[in-house]
């Protein structure tokens, strides 16, 4: 069972196509670096300061919370994003 053929005036040849697709390729690449500096948890010296105490940073306690090979989709790791002058990732909360 299948659906009808949907027609289109699209071309993927085309310019605006071409600097859309350029465009939206350069926001997903922003989105993953920002998801990735925030899973970082803060600055190097934060986060080797954390450990010197023995400590845990959060997202590896997450991870030992977890079943090996479970699934834990995390999100909102962007709120706050740029609205404070500190560095505060996903506003100090995960969440998944």
């Amino acid at each position: 069972m299948s659906g009808p053929v949907l027609d289109t005036k699209l071309s993927v040849d085309a310019e605006t196509f071409q600097a859309n697709a350029a465009h939206n390729r350069a926001l997903a690449q922003r989105l993953r670096d920002d998801v990735a500096r925030v899973a970082l948890g803060g600055d190097a010296r934060s986060r080797d300061r954390h450990v010197a105490r023995g400590k845990l940073l959060p997202r590896d306690r997450v991870e030992r919370l977890l079943d090996p090979g479970s699934p834990f989709l995390e999100i909102g790791q962007l709120v706050a994003n740029g609205l404070y002058d500190d560095a505060v990732p996903g506003a100090g909360v995960i969440a998944g």
